[in-house]
């Protein structure tokens, strides 16, 4: 079945991870292996799940933790080699430490001889739905334990030719610490007092040791260190001030390019690259360039951090969008949270300061794996709290929105469930059941039929919500006109509310987003400059694209709009 979309130039992300999304056990045990807590697959992303998001307003499903990674679970039965699990993190094991870019998770197949066929069937399947397939690439770092066996042939492996005597060497695909062996982080219970293994015995043979992902040049990481995988070079010298070794470019460039082109030759749609800021932009600027020559539609999307480099990765790197994350997500989370101090004026600064003139290039979110969920005590410990964090982050500007599988039915995230504590976040390293998430999935029929009514007013609030950013242009390709300057000087300028307005030539929508925590009887005032550019005058009938509520104004100019907010809410007042 084809499911045709409204807008395709609105992207709304779907987050979500295949081990979980299907899985409907509910055992939930601490430090639980597969046959106790069970993994979701990728044949139970069904025809009826992805119809469902196509629904709820999604364009695009980021398949997070597709690629194969290093596993405390044993397939050696598959001729896929055991990894040690004093470098496993969780008894599922990290989806950022990849142990084959050219294989996919078997935990993820009901025939894990034909996983990469029932990967393959979900792509076709995806695209027959009217959605289009992103996927992680991680090119900062791999798992200690990497080796591919499923490599085409005359492909060389990564670190394959390395000289291990070198520290650094242009030809060299790691890092190394000659004369030092790798030592296991102390304290380190990989998956916990009841995991039995023969290779579980605090060490781990690595000679010379490797340097660890998050840039640590010692042999001895420890637990909060990233102790599970290594660093990857891309001809940078760390010995000699940092310099730089790019023409030619050096082997591993190739190598992974090579990996993005056979996964672009699978149908995959686009990719979401960690930590792209620990990857020098040239490189970025280098293969997003070669692989756009022959997909032109591509898209790739950077988790970055930090804001002076947003425009060398846009612009040099050729990256079509970047995380907001230091920039509107703190800003939204501080509004959302009532922390003291926090006003709209923060959103302000996001895009009149840290993202201006390429808002549009920003990827904007209140959840995903790294985050605290917004349901959870950790965060906000209110689901309908994102109301008005989401209407902001969908409308703001043209860029994409993304979603965490679960935040439409207030997932709160809550459990310990092996590597890692109670945060608030739901573990992307363990077996586990996502419960509010199962109650929409429903036994595999995927139709909520277990949600309360509170859920359900919740998923259909980011159903319209984002339906609409897709289906008015005012909103997907409009322009931005922000009301607070207008407004501040009122004496009842309450700067928890948010005000702007989105129109083009055919449309225009007034958005209000209030992070009150208490009903608002507002004003809005319109600059007659704005009501210049609008055309607009006189009586005006103001209907909210939500919930279908009806306002008015006898005169727009001298009257303006008075209108009551709802606590943690907001419309969309197209007129």
């Amino acid at each position: 079945m084809s499911v045709s979309s409204t807008q395709d130039n609105k992207l709304v992300i779907y987050q979500l991870l295949p081990r979980l999304f299907g899985n409907i056990n509910s055992t939930n045990k601490y430090y639980g292996t597969i046959e106790e807590n069970s993994t979701g697959k990728f044949n139970d992303i069904t025809d009826r799940a992805l119809q469902e998001l196509a629904k709820l307003g999604i364009t695009h499903i980021w398949f997070t933790g597709v690629i194969e990674h290093a596993t405390m679970t044993d397939y050696s039965a598959y001729g896929i080699i055991p990894d040690d699990p004093d470098v496993v993190k969780g008894i599922a094991g990290s989806p950022y430490a990849i142990k084959d870019y050219y294989d996919v998770d078997p935990d993820l197949a009901v025939d894990v001889k034909n996983r990469m066929g029932e990967y393959e069937a979900l792509i076709k399947r995806t695209h027959l739905n009217g959605l289009k397939v992103m996927m992680d690439f991680v090119p900062n770092h791999v798992a200690r334990t990497y080796a591919s066996d499923t490599k085409p042939a005359g492909v060389k492996d990564i670190g394959q030719d390395d000289d291990k005597t070198k520290a650094f060497d242009v030809k060299n695909d790691f890092y190394y610490l000659p004369g030092q062996s790798f030592v296991v982080p102390a304290g380190y219970n990989a998956g916990g007092d009841n995991f039995k293994s023969k290779l579980k015995d605090g060490r781990f043979d690595e000679y010379p040791a490797k340097v660890t992902g998050n840039n640590f040049y010692s042999p001895t990481p420890g637990l909060a260190d990233w102790f599970e995988t290594v660093k990857l070079n891309y001809g940078i010298d760390v010995l000699d001030n940092n310099s730089t070794h790019y023409d030619p470019p050096p082997p591993l460039w190739y190598k992974l390019y090579d990996i993005l082109n056979y996964w672009s030759a699978k149908g995959v749609d686009g990719f979401r690259c960690d930590m792209v800021e620990n990857v020098p932009f040239e490189f970025w600027g280098w293969v997003i360039g070669k692989l756009k020559a022959n997909y032109p539609n591509l898209i790739f999307i950077g988790e970055a951090y930090n804001i002076r480099d947003y425009r060398n990765y846009i612009f040099d790197g050729k990256f079509d969008y970047l995380y907001d994350k230091t920039g509107m997500f703190d800003a939204v989370r501080k509004l959302s949270t009532n922390q003291y101090g926090a006003t709209v004026w923060d959103i302000n600064n996001v895009w009149n300061n840290e993202t201006s003139g390429i808002d549009q290039h920003m990827l904007r979110f209140m959840e995903n794996h790294d985050e605290q969920r917004v349901a959870s005590n950790s965060y906000v410990g209110n689901a309908r709290y994102a109301v008005p964090g989401m209407i902001v982050c969908t409308t703001l500007s043209n860029g994409p929105v993304m979603i965490y599988f679960g935040q439409e039915v207030g997932e709160p995230g809550d459990g310990i469930e092996g590597f890692g504590d109670n945060d608030g976040r739901t573990s992307i390293f363990d077996y586990w059941g996502v419960p509010e998430h199962q109650k929409w999935v429903n036994n595999g029929l995927y139709d909520g039929g277990q949600l309360s009514a509170d859920q359900k007013y919740l998923r259909a609030f980011y159903s319209k919500l984002f339906n609409a950013a897709r289906s008015n242009e005012a909103l997907y390709a409009g322009k931005f006109y922000e009301l607070l300057l207008a407004n501040q000087y009122q004496n009842n300028f309450n700067e928890r509310i948010y005000l702007y307005m989105r129109y083009t030539d055919k449309q225009r929508i007034l958005v209000i987003a209030s992070f009150d925590r208490n009903d608002q009887n507002i004003h809005v005032n319109f600059p007659p400059e704005l009501l210049t550019w609008l055309d607009v005058s006189g009586a005006v009938t103001f209907t909210d694209l939500l919930t279908g509520t009806q306002f008015g104004t006898k005169n727009i100019a001298t009257m303006g709009l008075t209108i009551t907010i709802a606590q943690m809410s907001g419309v969309l007042l197209n007129f």
